[in-house]
């Protein structure tokens, strides 16, 4: 007979072994030490900000929008494995314990997100809605709900069709997001019609959940699978991830884009190898726009000039960060093995692509400084750009290179 709790332990075990096995590498990282003096200008200007803040400012809207967001997403980690599939559906009738037992760790595991985002909107409720002095209570009925929502999601997770889970989670966060600014604006009567919806779309849940008694297997596999590639992903910027497997998207009108002015030599094999790379893989191109955009966002929003400059530059080195397992991502690919190409010419095409890269982030944000006005930024961003891009780039990647000819980024 399967022993439930001794399933669970295991795979929770090896499950945490496998976490801070990558762990100890993030929380080390040069990812982390940018985070931690970004956060902590930002709190310098959240503080300033509250002191003053501007009458149209939707304040309930963003603490409801926020708070709402971590009430409502609630995701499920059932630790199972893509073979239980087969070894695990027989005895589907006696793991009703370990399900509850992810549920319970998957609810744990989220509550310091949910913390966090309380502390960080707190001084904001503070400012606002100082003459109310519930914040305490809204804590507490917004973890409950937490709990609810957790809850409400595994009986969805029975359903197979994507688009009833989905406007499942709309309508969920809809609610949230509008109890929480009815609490805020102290209207009592709309909060109670709120509260009801929210009552008949947790007996709705149920009520589905009852009709849809089978697991879909496959679903939960999947989730799991998706939520530890992304952590995988995550790690793979800070050490190698063998088992890591990677994701293909065509984009063709971005890939001719980026080749097609490449002409057909056996020197350029490289060079048109690194941009499909960049392009196709779903580790890089998404990462390198969305550090883009947020830090155009911090360069706008700062209002010190120098902090736009030190934003600017921190973000180049970022992305530049973020790039470089670029090197590494064919390693286990023998078949480059085989291309008559020397070491030193790979070597050559990957420095001069990361300079590309690297110079498009520099240009667009030394135009988005001079765009909004500050001439003196821009003219010693271009200049610290040009000396990064020049000498910087490659005299650390040959570095690094020379260190370890197989992996020189772990």
């Amino acid at each position: 007979m399967l022993n439930a709790h001794r399933l669970f332990v295991e795979r929770l075990s090896a499950h945490m072994k496998e976490l801070s096995r990558y762990l100890r590498y993030i929380v080390t990282g040069h990812i982390v030490i940018a985070m931690v003096f970004i956060v902590s200008a930002m709190s310098v200007y959240y503080q300033r900000f509250l002191e003053d803040i501007p009458d149209y400012f939707p304040s309930a809207w963003v603490i409801a929008i926020v708070l709402g967001v971590v009430t409502a997403h609630s995701p499920i980690q059932t630790l199972l494995k893509r073979a239980d599939i087969v070894f695990l559906i027989p005895a589907e009738s006696q793991l009703s314990s370990y399900f509850t037992r992810t549920l319970v760790y998957s609810f744990v595991t989220q509550i310091y997100l949910f913390v966090l985002a309380m502390a960080a909107v707190a001084p904001l409720y503070m400012a606002v809605f100082s003459e109310n002095s519930s914040y305490g209570l809204l804590f507490v009925v917004l973890l409950i709900i937490k709990g609810w929502s957790l809850v409400a999601n595994w009986w969805m997770l029975r359903i197979r069709d994507k688009n009833i889970r989905v406007m499942d989670k709309v309508v969920r966060f809809s609610l949230i997001v509008t109890l929480v600014y009815f609490f805020l604006a102290q209207e009592i009567i709309f909060l109670a019609v709120v509260t009801v919806l929210l009552i008949v779309l947790f007996a709705t849940n149920y009520q589905t959940a009852r009709k849809h008694k089978a697991l879909n297997w496959d679903l939960l596999i999947e989730s799991d699978y998706l939520r530890m590639r992304s952590f995988y992903r995550l790690a793979n910027m800070f050490t190698d991830v063998p088992h890591l497997e990677t994701q293909v998207k065509k984009r063709h009108w971005l890939s001719r884009l980026l080749t097609g002015s490449l002409p057909f030599q056996q020197k350029q094999a490289y060079p048109y190898l690194y941009r499909l790379t960049t392009v196709r893989s779903g580790e890089y191109l998404g990462i390198y726009i969305r550090l883009l955009v947020i830090g155009g966002l911090l360069i706008y929003f700062v209002p010190n000039p120098w902090l736009k400059l030190i934003f600017a530059l921190l973000f180049m080195y970022m992305i530049f960060l973020q790039v470089i397992p670029l090197w590494k991502h064919h390693a286990t690919l023998v078949w480059l093995d085989l291309y008559p190409i020397a070491q030193q010419v790979r070597e050559q095409a990957f420095i001069k692509w990361m300079q590309q890269l690297i110079f498009v982030v520099a240009l667009v944000f030394i135009l988005f400084l001079i765009i909004i006005g500050e001439w003196l930024m821009g003219i010693l961003m271009a200049i610290a750009s040009l000396m990064f891009i020049l000498f910087g780039i490659p005299n650390y990647l040959t570095k690094k290179i020379g260190e370890n000819n197989v992996n020189p980024f772990q």
